[in-house]
């Protein structure tokens, strides 16, 4: 676990006081601490129903109120929670460092609820939602808070259709918009992997990408990661833990 002490932590705050130009990735681990339940964690709430039958465009097709109750459930569980150190710290850092970026494959918003300038959302969000026969009159996406729905699945104010949940499913693919953004994040000084898997692709990938960019790559996390032997600094132990003993030599 990486305390204050710890070489590799000061070794961080070292590159952090020359100003660099920053890039952090953040996957469930970071929203671990404010009590996000994982997607396997909401799987009790549906008979054994796989995760993975509730987040696929084919099961919203079959069953699109089934799919809106699972997705309805987690939006209401996400107003009980709020940003953990974790958040607050790398919030801290968007507004501390002129050029910051932060990619999450987190749909919880805690980022932005937290404050953090300039993020990108690589997996969308659990507070849009978007027409699901995508009418000409509807945008692509939009906000909507309203938990819970008083009908499900949602209408369309547009076209009356079906409204989907504004995340990214199994089998879909990310917004062009969003990966070109993602990937211009990886040409930057330090490159933070935190709370992610590095499995899921291809934000795994963003990892390699700024490596080859010549970052220097920094990983937080509890265990090790298929990332961890590539990186250059690896740091065990929680994210908030871990963040918050950075920011404190940096205070």
């Amino acid at each position: 676990m990486a305390e204050p002490s710890d070489p590799l932590v000061r070794e961080v705050a070292l590159l952090l006081e020359k100003k660099p130009r920053i890039s952090v990735l953040t996957g469930a681990g970071v929203s671990a601490a404010s009590g996000i339940p994982t997607f396997r964690d909401a799987q009790g709430l549906w008979e054994g129903v796989p995760p993975e039958d509730v987040a696929t465009p084919q099961a919203f097709a079959r069953n699109p109120g089934f799919v809106w109750r699972f997705y309805d459930e987690r939006r209401r569980r996400l107003l009980e929670c709020h940003p953990n150190r974790g958040h607050e710290v790398l919030a801290a850092w968007s507004r501390r460092y002129p050029d910051f970026s932060l990619i999450t494959q987190n749909v919880d918003g805690l980022h932005e609820l937290a404050g953090t300038a300039n993020v990108t959302r690589f997996h969308g969000s659990l507070w849009d939602v978007g027409c699901w026969e995508e009418c000409v009159a509807s945008p692509h996406r939009w906000r909507d808070e309203t938990v819970p729905f008083p009908s499900l699945p949602p209408v369309c104010p547009y076209c009356g259709g079906s409204l989907r949940p504004g995340v990214v499913w199994f089998g879909e693919g990310i917004d062009p918009h969003v990966v070109q953004k993602a990937e211009a994040a990886t040409r930057c000084d330090l490159f933070f992997t935190i709370g992610t898997s590095a499995v899921v692709f291809p934000a795994a990938d963003l990892i390699f990408q700024a490596q080859r960019h010549g970052a220097t790559v920094i990983e937080i996390n509890p265990e090790k990661t298929p990332a961890s032997s590539r990186v250059d600094l690896f740091l065990q132990g929680n994210s908030e833990i871990v963040l918050d003993r950075i920011e404190a030599l940096l205070g």
